[in-house]
């Protein structure tokens, strides 16, 4: 079963003052111990949510591009794992470590 292992930021999250070199330790020591399980099918990092574009589709099939999330909220994805383990406790492990190593919220939810 795959999940979804999502990391979320404020709005204002800057990596340049937030991450320092312990936390991108413990990021990729969590990396390294997914990828020696067999369970990491991918990993990405977002950039900030100002660069987020949404695509949006009014009537008539014309789309609307603007800027910005299409949600409006104070916390977005700031990165992401898709883990291929075998049910939910074992996922929310993973998402544990995540947390712990990225110092943020994390929310696990599997694919159909």
């Amino acid at each position: 079963m795959q999940y979804l292992v999502a990391i979320h930021h404020r709005d204002d999250y800057d990596p340049a003052t937030a991450e320092d070199e312990a936390m991108a330790r413990d990021i990729d020591t969590v990396n390294e111990e997914m990828v020696a399980a067999g369970i990491r099918v991918f990993v990405g990092g977002l950039r900030s949510v100002k660069e987020a574009r949404s695509v949006i589709l009014g009537g008539n099939e014309d789309v609307l591009i603007t800027d910005g999330p299409y949600l409006e909220t104070k916390e977005h994805i700031g990165g992401f794992w898709v883990l291929d383990v075998k049910n939910l406790d074992e996922a929310l492990k993973w998402g544990r470590k995540a947390a712990i190593a990225c110092r943020a919220p994390v929310e696990v939810r599997p694919f159909h």
